[in-house]
C-alpha cells in the first residue's frame, strides 16, 4: 500500500474513533509539561510499542509497552537544552527575558503520532478558555514548532498534518528522503542527514572494497523499504550488481518463517557482503534466525539507525556472524549533558515512585512518569549521545529563530505573537555553531552533513565502536584507514573479503554477460588491432588507422614509420655506390668522347655511347628519389625516369647487337631493305621509335592516374610503409611488361653474337650482363611482394645502381679498357685481321 495511503487511513481510522466516542487512551494520565512564554511539542519514543495481534491500526496505550532508554535519552535532551536556554546568562544570552516551555508526547507507533498531532493542531485553534472567542494567537497556550519524531514511519502523519498548517516540525532522526519533498512536506526539517547522503556512503564504501555482488535486505516500514529502493536504484551506476532483496516483517509468529526464507535466499545467492537498511526495532528479531543457521565470514553494511545501537549489538551469539560495518551519525560531544543526567537520576531516587515532574492539565499528552524511566539507571551509549546531540540542534534552532522573530540583538526580546509560517522561514535561513559545528539547513530542510564509518569490534563478547573513517556528501568523499579492520576477527587478517560474481578478466580481455547482471560475465581476449578501454569493459574497440595494438592490449600504440631516410647507414653506403656509378659514366663518357672516332669508339656504336651513357646516367640518379619522406615530385619522377631512361639504353644495345650479328651472320641473306635501313639513319629512328613508346606509355599512365605520396596500413599490422601509390598498377605493369620484352629481345640478339670478332665480340659480356640485371630485378621483385620498408627500398635503389654498373661493366669497360690500356688494338689495320681471321674461320 502506498505509504500516503497508509497514513491517511490511520488518520481517517482515528478521526471515526475519536468522533464516536471509542477512544479512552487520551485519558490515561498525565505527561511531563514545563510552563512558558514559548512552548515547544516534543515527540519521543519512551516505551517500545506491543502490536495487536491482527495488524490493524490500533492505539494501544504507549506506558504498557517496555522502557524505551533511547527514547528516554532523547527526551532529556530536550529538556536539557530548554533548560540551558532559559537559565543561560552573560552578555549575550539567547533570549533574554523569554521563558522556553515544552510538552511532550510518548510516541511509540504511528497511530499515537497522528493522534499527538492532532493535538497541536487542537491547541493552535482553541481559544486559552473553552468559553471565548479569541482566534488570536496566544503562544503560551499551543506549541509553536515541533521536536521529532524519531522515525520516518512515525513522521509521514505529523509532516502532512503540520505541514498543512506551515507548523513548522524539526525531527532528529526521520532521515527518509521522501521527507526532503517541500510540496508535499513544506515545514518538515531534520538535524539528521537524509538516506540519500546514507545511501551515497554506503555505496562509495562498496566501491571503496570492490564489493559488486551484494544483497540488500530492509526492514518493511518507510525507512528500509525507501531506503532499499534508494539503494537499488544508485547502485547499477557505480557497477554494482544486486543479487538479492529481501524485506525484514514485523515480528509475529506468523512471520517467523517468512524471515527464515529471507535468511535462507540470502545464503542461497552466496554474497559475501550485504547491506541491511533496517530500523534498529524491526531488525533485532531477525538477527536470531540468522544467528541460528550459524552463518559466519560474511560482511554486514549497517544503517545509522541500528549500527550503533546497542539493542542490536546486545543479541546473543551476534558476535560471530562475519564484519559489520555502518554508517552512523557524526559524533560530537554535549557539555553538560552527562551531569544533567545524573541529576535526574540522583532526584529519582529520592522522589517516591509517584512523584511526577509537573501536571498537567491537558489530557491528550501520553501518560509517562519521568523518574519512573530515570530510575532504571539507563548506560548513555554513544548513540544515544549522538541522537541526542540531533535534538540539542533541533532545539536551538528553535530558539535561534525565535531570537530573531522577537527582535532580541538589542539585548531584550520584544514579546509578541509568533506565527507558525513566519517561524518556518526564520527556522530555515538560522546558521549558528554549536561548540565547533556548524548548523543549518538546505533547502530541501536537510543538514548538509555527512557520517562517521564505524566498525563493531569484539574482545569475546563485549562489544565496541571503532571509528574508520568519514563520510562527505558534498563533494561526495569517502575517508578510511583500512588497516584497522580486521575482517576474520583474529587480528592478524588484512585481505579484503571478496564479494563478486565472477572474477576480474585478466589484462585485455572483455566482458562476455552471461546473465542479467552485468557482474556475471565470461572473459574473452581481444584480437590484434584493438584494445580494451576500461571505461568499456565489454568492447573490444578498434585502433585508429595510424596505431596498432598486439592481442589482450589495454591501449593502441603508434605505428612505426618505415622510410629510408638520408642519414641512415645504409642510405650513406647506397649513396656512396650512387656517386661510384656516377664517377664511372661520366669518366667513360670523357674517355669515348676524346676518342670518338676510333675504331674501339665506332665499333661500340659511336654517338650512341654517349646517349647510352646518359641514359645510364639518369638511371642512376633516380634512385635519389627512393630516400627520405616521399615527395609528389619523387613520386611522379621514381619509375618513369627509371624506366625512360633504362630503356634507351636497352634500345641502343639492342640494335647495336643487331647490326653487328646481320652484318657477320646473314650479310649475304639480308633484304634491300636491310641496306636502306642502315643506310637512311634506320637504327636511329628505332632508338627513337623505343623510346618514345615508353615515353608516351609513362606520361599517359602519370596523367590519368599520377602517382602519390601513401600510406600503406595494410602491409604490416603495426607499421605504417611510406610509398608512392600506383607502384603496381595497370600502367606501370604495362611498363614493365615493354622493358622485360625489351630485355628479352636484346638479350637473344646479344646471345646470338656470342662468336663474332673480338672487336666486335662484347656480346659474351653484355649477355652476363643481362642476366645479372634481370636476375637482381626479379630478386627484387620477389623481396617487394613478401616485405616493405628501409630494407626493401634499398634493395630497389641497389637493384637500379647494380643494372647501371652491369651495364657499364659489360659493355663500356672492356673499350674504355682498350683505349687507355691497349692502344694498339684500336687500329684499323687491327680489326681489319680480326675480321680475316673470323671470315678464313668460316
Amino acid at each position: 500500500m502506498d505509504l500516503s495511503a497508509a497514513v491517511f487511513l490511520s488518520l481517517g481510522w482515528l478521526l471515526l474513533r475519536f468522533a464516536a466516542g471509542e477512544l479512552d487512551y487520551l485519558s490515561y494520565g498525565h505527561g511531563m509539561q514545563l510552563q512558558g512564554n514559548f512552548s515547544l511539542a516534543g515527540f519521543f519514543p519512551l516505551h517500545y510499542q506491543k502490536r495487536p495481534i491482527n495488524g490493524l491500526p490500533a492505539l494501544v496505550p504507549c506506558n504498557e509497552g517496555t522502557a524505551n532508554k533511547h527514547g528516554y535519552y532523547l527526551l532529556q535532551a530536550m529538556r536539557f537544552a530548554v533548560e540551558e536556554i532559559n537559565n543561560s546568562s552573560g552578555p549575550q544570552p539567547l533570549l533574554p527575558g523569554v521563558k522556553l516551555g515544552y510538552q511532550m508526547y510518548d510516541i511509540c507507533s504511528r497511530e499515537a503520532s497522528i493522534l499527538a498531532s492532532l493535538d497541536l493542531l487542537k491547541q493552535h485553534y482553541q481559544s486559552p478558555s473553552e468559553t471565548e472567542e479569541d482566534t488570536n494567537y496566544n503562544n503560551s497556550h499551543h506549541a509553536v514548532a515541533l521536536i521529532g519524531p524519531d522515525s520516518s514511519s512515525n513522521s509521514f502523519g505529523p509532516a502532512s498534518l503540520l505541514g498543512a498548517h506551515l507548523i513548522p516540525q524539526i525531527s532528529f532522526e526521520a532521515s527518509n528522503e521522501m521527507l526532503s519533498n517541500k510540496f508535499r512536506y513544506p515545514s518538515f526539517l531534520r538535524t539528521i542527514p537524509s538516506d540519500k547522503n546514507q545511501v551515497a556512503a554506503m555505496i562509495q564504501l562498496m566501491v571503496r572494497f570492490n564489493w559488486t555482488w551484494v544483497a540488500i535486505l530492509g526492514s518493511d516500514n518507510s525507512y528500509g523499504l525507501e531506503g532499499m529502493q534508494s539503494l537499488s536504484e544508485q547502485a547499477p551506476k557505480y557497477g554494482i550488481c544486486i543479487a538479492y532483496q529481501g524485506v525484514i516483517p514485523s515480528y509475529s509468529n506468523d512471520t517467523v518463517q517468512t524471515m527464515r526464507n529471507v535468511v535462507h535466499n540470502l545464503l542461497k545467492t552466496k554474497v559475501t557482503t550485504t547491506v541491511v537498511f533496517s530500523s534498529k526495532s524491526k531488525l533485532k528479531h531477525f538477527f536470531p534466525l540468522v544467528i541460528e543457521r550459524n552463518v559466519t565470514g560474511k560482511v554486514w553494511i549497517g544503517t545509522e539507525d541500528w549500527s550503533t545501537s546497542s539493542l542490536i549489538s546486545g543479541i546473543r551469539g551476534i558476535h560471530t556472524i562475519g564484519t559489520v560495518l555502518g554508517v552512523s551519525i557524526k559524533y560530537a560531544a554535549m557539555p553538560g549533558f552527562e551531569e544533567f543526567e545524573t541529576k535526574v537520576v540522583e532526584a529519582a531516587m529520592q522522589q517516591s515512585d509517584t512523584h511526577e515532574v509537573s501536571n498537567i492539565t491537558n489530557d491528550c499528552l501520553h501518560g509517562t512518569d519521568l523518574y519512573s524511566l530515570a530510575r532504571n539507571k539507563f548506560i548513555l551509549a554513544k548513540n544515544d549521545i549522538t541522537s541526542s546531540l540531533n535534538v540539542y540542534k533541533a532545539v536551538y534552532s528553535v530558539a535561534h529563530a525565535l531570537h530573531r522573530a522577537l527582535g532580541c540583538d538589542s539585548g531584550e526580546c520584544q514579546m509578541r505573537d509568533v506565527y507558525p509560517w513566519e517561524l518556518l522561514w526564520l527556522i530555515k535561513d538560522v546558521h549558528f555553531y554549536l561548540g565547533n559545528t556548524s548548523v543549518y539547513y538546505d533547502s530541501n530542510g536537510d543538514p548538509p552533513t555527512g557520517y562517521d564509518i564505524v566498525l563493531w569490534v569484539w574482545n569475546g563478547t563485549e562489544w565496541s565502536l571503532r571509528e574508520l573513517g568519514s563520510f562527505s556528501p558534498d563533494p561526495i568523499t569517502l575517508t578510511i584507514d583500512a588497516d584497522l579492520i580486521d575482517w576474520d576477527g583474529t587480528g592478524d587478517s588484512r585481505l579484503v573479503p571478496l564479494s563478486i560474481c565472477s572474477p576480474p578478466c585478466p589484462f585485455g580481455h572483455k566482458r562476455l554477460q552471461t546473465g542479467q547482471h552485468i557482474c556475471c560475465f565470461d572473459c574473452q581476449a581481444c584480437p590484434s588491432a584493438t584494445f580494451l578501454n576500461t571505461s568499456e569493459p565489454t568492447t573490444c574497440q578498434p585502433c585508429l588507422p595510424e596505431e596498432w595494438a598486439p592481442p589482450k592490449s589495454e591501449q593502441c600504440l603508434k605505428r612505426t614509420v618505415l622510410l629510408l631516410p638520408w642519414d641512415a647507414p645504409l642510405s650513406i653506403a647506397l649513396l656512396f655506390f650512387l656517386a661510384t656509378c656516377l664517377l664511372m659514366t661520366s669518366s667513360s663518357a670523357i674517355i669515348l668522347l676524346l676518342n670518338l672516332n676510333t675504331p674501339v669508339a665506332k665499333s661500340a656504336g659511336g654517338r650512341t655511347c654517349l646517349l647510352m651513357l646518359a641514359a645510364l646516367t639518369a638511371s642512376a640518379m633516380s634512385t635519389l628519389c627512393h630516400f627520405g619522406q616521399p615527395s609528389p615530385l619523387a613520386c611522379i619522377l621514381k619509375q618513369p625516369l627509371f624506366i625512360f631512361s633504362f630503356t634507351v639504353c636497352l634500345a641502343c644495345i639492342t640494335v647495336r647487337s643487331i647490326q653487328v650479328v646481320c652484318i657477320f651472320k646473314f650479310a649475304s641473306k639480308l633484304p634491300p631493305a636491310y641496306d636502306k635501313w642502315a643506310k637512311n639513319n634506320g637504327p636511329e629512328y628505332t632508338i627513337f621509335l623505343v623510346s618514345i613508346t615508353i615515353l608516351l606509355i609513362s606520361v599517359l599512365r602519370v596523367a590519368l592516374n599520377p602517382p602519390k605520396p601513401s600510406k600503406d596500413l595494410n602491409f604490416y599490422e603495426h607499421s605504417i610503409v611510406l610509398e608512392c601509390s600506383n607502384t603496381l598498377s595497370p600502367g606501370a605493369l604495362n611498363e614493365l611488361a615493354y622493358v622485360s620484352l625489351l630485355s628479352a629481345l636484346c638479350f637473344s640478339f646479344s646471345y646470338m653474337g656470342k662468336d663474332l670478332p673480338a672487336n666486335y665480340n662484347e656480346a659474351k659480356s653484355v649477355t652476363f650482363s643481362l642476366m645479372v640485371y634481370m636476375m637482381s630485378w626479379m630478386s627484387f621483385f620477389t623481396l617487394y611482394l613478401i616485405s616493405r620498408g628501409p630494407f626493401t627500398t634499398a634493395a630497389h635503389v641497389f637493384a637500379i645502381l647494380f643494372s647501371v654498373l652491369a651495364f657499364l661493366m659489360g659493355y663500356f669497360f672492356p673499350k674504355i679498357y682498350i683505349i687507355a690500356l691497349k692502344p694498339q688494338m684500336n687500329t684499323n689495320a687491327h680489326f681489319q685481321n680480326c675480321i680475316q681471321m673470323y671470315t678464313m674461320n668460316k
